[in-house]
């Protein structure tokens, strides 16, 4: 996780206040909905994207804050903008540190993006699940920038993946 990636999902009052409560010790949703006032709905969908983020982790059901990732995330010092000076402004744009900090509204903008995403997260002609699919996807999303499924169908809409029956594969 990135210094970027961890703001991004910190940005959030409700998610802070989740992460605050399990720092102080809550330990399962019941527990954090108590301590913070939060609708229940509301501490589940927090507590997913943290965990998803790796700031949270539930091993045993018991909920804790990951040390380790926070430590991660301390020790990077890269620059906010990786992007090789040659690469596509697009990409400079809307990347940072590998992590997706947004979608262009223009088609042919997000077009390039896409296909960045698609020719780094899959193998030509490789079939892929759904899940698996879910799994490289997120990666690109733990900046908050979009969500896996968003760009799930981005990449089926712009023809980057092909889908039948839950299978996918990059053209």
């Amino acid at each position: 996780m990135t210094a970027h990636a961890l703001a991004g999902t910190l940005a959030d009052d409700g998610r802070r206040r989740i992460f605050a409560a399990i720092v102080l010790g809550a330990t399962s949703a019941t527990e954090v909905a108590e301590r913070t006032g939060l609708p229940a709905r509301v501490v589940l969908t927090g507590v997913r994207r943290l965990t998803d983020a790796g700031l949270v982790t539930g091993a045993d059901g018991a909920l804790a804050a990951d040390e380790a990732s926070l430590r991660a995330a301390a020790r990077d010092s890269r620059p906010a903008d990786d992007a090789e000076p040659d690469a596509d402004p697009v990409l400079r744009t809307f990347l940072r540190a590998g992590v997706l900090v947004g979608l262009p509204a223009q088609r042919s903008r997000r077009r390039v993006l896409l296909a960045h995403i698609a020719e780094r997260s899959f193998e030509p002609g490789t079939r892929y699940p759904e899940r698996a699919v879910d799994d490289a996807l997120k990666a690109w999303c733990a900046a908050g920038g979009s969500d896996h499924a968003t760009l799930r169908r981005y990449l089926i809409d712009e023809r980057l993946l092909t889908r039948e029956h839950g299978i996918y594969q990059r053209l």
